[in-house]
């Protein structure tokens, strides 16, 4: 789902070198430099990717007992 009220630093960092990025390598016709700011614009339209750390797993709400494990 594409959300473009949640602005972010990192998301407006991603859309300006994705754009960037992908204006390069169609001036500079390279292909693989095309797929790089396309991934970025990507992360940026959709929101997601691991920016500033974000990317880890959130802690479980609740401890597990030893004896209670299955």
């Amino acid at each position: 789902m594409v959300d473009l009220k949640n602005r972010g630093l990192m998301r407006i960092i991603r859309l300006v070198a994705g754009g960037l990025v992908l204006w390069s390598a169609v001036v500079d016709q390279q292909p693989m430099l095309g797929i790089l700011g396309g991934l970025f614009l990507m992360q940026a339209i959709l929101n997601v990717g691991c920016a500033a750390g974000s990317c880890s797993v959130p802690a479980p709400r609740h401890s597990v007992k030893p004896d209670e494990a299955h």
